[in-house]
């Protein structure tokens, strides 16, 4: 998945249990079987295309997903990593988190979506995760500012960038189309400076996880 104009990728990224990887063909089952689970955490904040949840993550469809996953990494447009927990020996796909619209030169800029799965929320996997790629994307991968746009009435995944300290920045009206309707959502950001003095992203978090 390694292109020419993709600095930073392909990388594999580890803190404790929290693994992310490049996603592999041989994913599709457990891919599929995590989609599934999540359906009711999942599917009120996510941008579907119509029809069954469960035939929109099947199988057979991941193949349709993994293939634009590794076209648009191949191209630079985003570095997609499946999230994974790595108990007694054992790799378990539990989440994803991409780094997507990737713009570079003057911009250097990307902006970041994530989701996990509800047996495992709560336990800082996400947070992690988020805090792991970030510090990539600032590093190896070369860009200066990460945004995040989550709907309102998201409260965990609000809560994800607020604990690592994402500036809440914007409002957008009616900015994406989900679950049935023009949805309003917070713009949070962040640029390499704001982390730099704190030894990156995943530094402060641990702090923040200590104190708390």
């Amino acid at each position: 998945m390694l292109g020419a104009t993709t600095p930073g990728w392909p990388a594999v990224l580890s803190d404790g249990a929290v693994l992310l990887r490049p996603y592999k063909r041989g994913d599709a089952r457990a891919w599929s079987e995590v989609r599934i689970a999540n359906q009711a955490w999942l599917a009120p904040w996510e941008s579907a295309p119509p029809g069954p949840w469960a035939e929109m993550n099947s199988p057979r469809t991941f193949g349709y997903v993994y293939r634009d996953m590794k076209r648009a990494a191949r191209n630079g447009d985003s570095m997609p990593f499946a999230v994974c927990l790595v108990e007694n020996g054992r790799e378990r796909l539990v989440g994803h988190v991409n780094l997507g619209n990737i713009v570079r030169r003057a911009f250097a800029s990307a902006y970041a979506g994530y989701w996990v799965d509800h047996r495992v929320a709560g336990r800082g996997v996400i947070p992690t995760a988020l805090a792991l790629a970030v510090d990539h994307a600032f590093g190896p991968g070369g860009l200066h500012r990460i945004e995040v746009n989550i709907r309102p009435e998201n409260g965990p995944s609000r809560r994800v960038v607020e604990k690592l300290g994402f500036r809440e920045e914007a409002y957008h009206q009616r900015y994406m189309h989900i679950d049935g309707g023009w949805r309003d959502h917070l713009g949070y950001a962040m640029t390499s400076e704001e982390v730099a003095g704190e030894g990156g992203l995943l530094a402060r978090w641990r702090r923040v996880r200590t104190s708390s």
